[in-house]
């Protein structure tokens, strides 16, 4: 077998990775970032860095745009990326990390070392990556990507120099949306692109997926095709059960949740936090603020009683019948 055929072609990669940015100007709804970005590969150097923020927002395509722009053709021979969750370990920092960082760059100053999702790296684990980044700071450079940065050591922050990565705008989402869709000859209309947005909620990386999976069923992309293959409720489905709710009618609340959870196959999870949305959504007119605050804090407690392992349907009727405690004269 030829070296070409153990590479799959472009066509077999999944959009997201097929989409993924080339270089700094195709990473979208970060300007002020990749001109910062782009201002270090001008002068042919950069520090460490902690990118943070929520997943889907461009983290990871901008650690690798910055190297391909960085580096050029020699990319491969210098840019290491590992993912923290897999490998999260000291023995990865004591022998992964440190064989590529002490060894010198190929046709550049430094290396790059991009380590993903590295919250989830053991306490051990940081405090040797952090006299690492201080050892070999003159072949190597560091970029950490993670979730929550509160979840980073401190001596690894004052290391590194801290963008934080905001959940991408609708209208960053869409115009990504669009251009997937004239690549691949689909036609969305502009309620699907509405329901898309609901529910990636500014991860681009799940709109991208949710896109691939519409177009399997049809080139024509319509809002209930979104709905059925991300199995999410539409948010008027959610905002009749807790009217229905408030106006004590409970039977009838209760077959609307049964529907999302037996004919859509929703999760109790799922379920919880489009309640949440759609509960805040409310007009005062049905659902007065000071009753908001209270469901709020109800809302919490019965997603902590599902993380801990309750019974789902029990739950989420229970938390039903706490609206109703908020009974108003609905018809």
């Amino acid at each position: 077998m030829s070296t070409e055929d153990t590479h799959p072609t472009e066509i077999d990669l999944p959009w997201v990775e097929k989409y993924r940015p080339h270089n700094l100007n195709e990473v979208i709804g970060h300007d002020q970032i990749t001109q910062r970005l782009k201002g270090y590969v001008n002068k042919k150097n950069l520090p460490n860095m902690l990118f943070s923020g929520p997943a889907g927002t461009g983290k990871t395509s901008s650690s690798i745009a910055l190297a391909k722009e960085a580096f050029k053709d020699s990319f491969e021979q210098n840019f290491l990326e590992l993912n923290a969750s897999d490998d999260r370990g000291i023995d990865v920092v004591r022998k992964t990390i440190k064989d590529f960082a002490r060894t010198l760059a190929f046709d550049s100053g430094f290396k790059i070392i991009f380590l993903d999702e590295c919250d989830a790296l053991t306490q051990d684990a940081q405090q040797a990556l952090r006299r690492t980044m201080e050892k070999y700071t003159k072949t190597c450079r560091f970029i950490l990507s993670c979730n929550y940065s509160s979840k980073i050591i401190e001596p690894i922050q004052s290391r590194c120099v801290v963008y934080r990565f905001k959940p991408l705008s609708s209208k960053d989402i869409d115009k990504q949306i669009r251009h997937i869709a004239q690549k691949e000859k689909l036609v969305i209309d502009e309620k699907a692109e509405i329901a898309i947005n609901y529910i990636a909620q500014g991860d681009l990386r799940k709109a991208v997926n949710i896109i691939q999976a519409c177009a399997t069923l049809d080139k024509k992309i319509t809002e209930e095709i979104v709905y059925t293959v991300s199995s999410r409720a539409r948010p008027e489905q959610i905002q009749e059960m807790i009217v229905l709710a408030l106006a004590g009618k409970f039977i009838e609340a209760r077959k609307k949740l049964e529907e999302l959870m037996y004919e859509q196959g929703m999760s109790g999870e799922d379920i919880i936090t489009q309640l949440y949305r759609e509960t805040m959504a409310l007009d005062e007119k049905i659902l007065a603020q000071k009753d908001k605050i209270e469901l709020v804090d109800t809302i919490g407690e019965y997603d902590f009683r599902l993380t801990e392992g309750a019974t789902e349907r029990i739950q989420l009727e229970a938390l039903l019948a706490q609206f109703m405690k908020h009974k108003k004269g609905l018809s």
